[in-house]
Formats: structure tokens, C-alpha cells, sequence
């Protein structure tokens, strides 16, 4: 293993732990945002839902953009948009100042993600074996400290722009530094790539969408542990305040831990175990949250959420980058949408289905949709059987015609 590749993926390592931080100092501070801004809770939903749609605007914008950009350079000037955004949000004073701050956030955030995954899978083409769950284990130990620097913030009542300052004015020129050594899948450093990513191979979306299901699966387990774990300990298992903090911290601790040592399970059982036994945690977590008689057993659920949903998100990328060696950036980029559909679908469902049936029985519904994830785990195979199952080859004439085959 070369110095080259270890550089490289010591510095995606890092871009990945201060995205970690940057998304979880913003929306653990959201009453505060709120506050500050005078935004109303009839309004704020709107606010919520422009940053995953815009980012999803962005990774579309990736896709196009990697044909005459490397990853690496979009990566490279993306992340420090989100970190100014994110300053934006804690310095600026009037609403129309804060929506220009979360749309730029927004469509960095998209361009970010998606460069991001598509790094980290032509870097695990290069090691040959998996890592991608480790690059995915830094954006979780970044959380747990973005989170950690917001409750200081919260606990000190510190101004939004106290908080978020000492954090860029650290991590920005970090990043800039680090950002010397990441590698593209042309097969050089940073900025030297020639060939331009997707070509030589068609991306057919029948392909890709069994993936795109399990991505929008996993995400909306992921945003109804991040929107609804406090809230229903509280309301539902009767727990106290200061209690129904703890299992989104939970879950963020013992999702770094799986992914921590996910490649390690990835490479002695293969990716199709790891997702189905993922999956079906995850499953039974939900069972337990759903049916839990107190608190603590509930906590108990989501601590089984975390460990089984770490797994499929890092996974999911990776498989799409199997599937379309040829085209594997624009896959990501495609397959990363799915990202946000998943977080906007999860948190509105549960809490409709909260209000219409009951929050016990809004739990079943992930569980439910996470087991769909097992339909379709021959998809993580080292090798998919691509033109098994009715799909056709693609024909001859196709093949370099570029990756808008959808």
C-alpha cells in the first residue's frame, strides 16, 4: 500500500468528520436558529425541507459537473462553502439572511456528499478491499462532536456565531490543507485526472434502483431516530426531559461503533451478509422501540437501530460503485439524491402517522420498509449478476456514449 493512498485516505477521512461536525452543529441548534430569527413553527418546516431539496439539487448538479471536473476539486471547494454557510447562519440577522445562508448550505452540502462518496469508493477500488464503512464511522464521530460543541453552546446560552466561529476558524484551513492530498479514481492526485468520470459505461436506472430503494430506506430510518427518538420517550414511554436526550446519542455512539468495525465484517462474510443482518437488527429495533414497556427498554431500541442502519448508507454507495466501474462517480452522484428523498419522506410519514393512528404504530412503518432491504441484498454482491433477471446487455453502440442512459 502506498503513501499515495494512505494520504489520500487520511485526508477523505478527515473531510468526512468535519462534514460530520458541520451537519450536526446545524441542526441540533435549530430552536436557536428559530429563536434568533423570529422563524415561526409554521414556517420553519419550510426551512427544513429547502436544505435536503437543494441538496438534492446539487448531487444532480455533481453528476454533470464530474464529466469536465475532478471529484477531488469539487470536494475541495464545496466543503468550505458549507462551513461559510454555516457561519452565515450564525451572523446574519434578518430571514431573508438566513434563507440565502441554508441555501447555500444546501447545495454545497449536495456537491459535498456526493464528491465525497465518490472518492471514497474509487479509493476502496484502489485499497481492493472494504473501507467505505470507515470513512462513513469519522462523519459519525464528527456528529457526536458537532453535537457535543452545540450542547456547550445551548448549556453556556453562547450567541450562534460564538459557537460556530472557534469551529471554522479551525477546521477551514484543516480541511484546505487536507484537501492537498485526495485522490480521484483517474489514477493521480488531486487535480491531475484527464480522463472524465462515466465514460465507456451507460448507468441503466433499473439497475441502480434497487439500490436507490434501500438508500431512501435507510434514510428514512436514519431521520425518524433524529426527529422522533426525544419525543417519543418522552410522550410515549414517559421518560423525563433530560432522559429523552439520550437515545440520539446513543444511536450516534453505536452507529460510529458498527461502522467502526463494519470492513471488518465486510471483508470475512461479504457486503450481502453485513446488509442483511444489518437489516434485520434494524427490523428488531423497531420491533422493540414500537412495543417497549418503559424507557429503557426503548433506549435498548434505538441502540439496535444504530447498529443495524450504520451498515447500509456506506454499502449502498459502495455496491453502486460495483455495479458501474465504469461510470461509478456519476452512479453516486445519482444514487446520493436518494439521500435527501429518504430524509424528507421519514420524519413527515412518521409524525403523520403519529397524529392519524398512533406513535407505536408509526415505528412498524420503517420497520416494515427497512426489511425491504432483504429483497434486494443480492444487489451488495462482489459481483451483481447485472444482465440476470430479465435486464438486457447494453448494446455495443452504447457503451461510451456517456452515464445519461437513465
Amino acid at each position: 500500500m502506498t503513501d499515495v493512498l494512505r494520504r489520500g485516505r487520511g485526508s477523505l477521512t478527515f473531510s468526512f468528520l468535519v462534514q460530520g461536525v458541520a451537519f450536526a452543529l446545524l441542526v441540533t441548534r435549530i430552536p436557536a436558529i428559530q429563536d434568533r430569527y423570529g422563524v415561526s413553527d409554521a414556517l420553519l418546516p419550510a426551512f427544513l425541507a429547502a436544505v435536503p431539496i437543494l441538496a438534492g439539487v446539487g448531487s444532480v448538479t455533481t453528476e454533470r459537473l464530474v464529466k469536465r471536473v475532478p471529484p477531488s476539486r469539487l470536494l475541495r471547494w464545496s466543503q468550505p462553502v458549507v462551513l461559510l454557510a454555516l457561519l452565515g447562519v450564525g451572523t446574519g440577522e434578518r430571514m431573508v439572511e438566513l434563507g440565502v445562508a441554508l441555501a447555500a448550505f444546501g447545495l454545497a452540502v449536495g456537491v459535498l456528499d456526493a464528491s465525497m462518496n465518490m472518492l471514497g469508493v474509487s479509493l476502496q477500488r484502489s485499497y481492493g478491499r472494504s473501507i467505505m464503512l470507515s470513512f462513513h464511522a469519522a462523519y459519525s464521530l464528527g456528529g457526536i462532536v458537532g453535537a457535543s460543541l452545540a450542547w456547550v453552546g445551548a448549556h453556556w446560552h453562547l450567541a450562534l456565531w460564538v459557537s460556530y466561529l472557534p469551529v471554522v476558524l479551525v477546521l477551514l484551513p484543516a480541511m484546505l490543507v487536507g484537501s492537498r492530498w485526495y485522490l480521484d479514481d483517474r489514477g493521480g492526485a488531486a487535480g491531475e485526472a484527464e480522463k472524465p468520470a462515466g465514460e465507456g459505461q451507460v448507468i441503466v436506472f433499473k439497475w441502480l434502483l434497487p439500490l436507490c430503494l434501500v438508500m431512501t430506506v435507510a434514510y428514512i430510518g436514519d431521520s425518524t431516530v433524529s426527529n422522533w427518538s426525544a419525543k417519543y420517550l418522552q410522550d410515549v414511554l414517559g421518560s423525563s426531559e433530560q432522559m429523552a436526550t439520550v437515545p440520539y446519542n446513543v444511536y450516534m455512539v453505536t452507529t460510529l461503533l458498527g461502522r467502526a468495525i463494519g470492513d471488518l465484517g465486510v471483508r470475512r462474510f461479504g457486503a450481502v451478509a453485513v446488509v442483511r443482518g444489518g437489516a434485520l437488527v434494524a427490523a428488531v429495533g423497531f420491533a422493540v422501540v414500537a412495543g417497549a414497556p418503559g424507557a429503557w427498554v426503548g433506549m435498548l431500541g434505538f441502540t439496535l437501530l444504530g447498529l443495524g442502519l450504520c451498515v447500509l448508507v456506506p454499502q449502498t454507495f459502495a455496491a453502486a460503485g460495483r455495479l458501474f466501474p465504469g461510470a461509478s462517480d456519476a452512479a453516486v452522484a445519482r444514487l446520493n439524491v436518494f439521500n435527501y428523498v429518504g430524509f424528507l419522506i421519514g420524519s413527515p410519514l412518521v409524525g403523520a402517522l403519529g397524529d392519524l393512528w398512533s406513535y407505536r404504530g408509526a415505528m412498524l412503518v420503517p420497520m416494515v420498509l427497512v426489511l425491504v432491504t432483504l429483497v434486494y441484498a443480492r444487489s451488495f454482491a462482489a459481483q451483481p449478476d447485472r444482465y440476470g433477471g430479465g435486464h438486457e446487455r447494453p448494446r455495443t453502440a452504447d457503451v461510451g456514449r456517456g452515464s445519461n442512459g437513465l
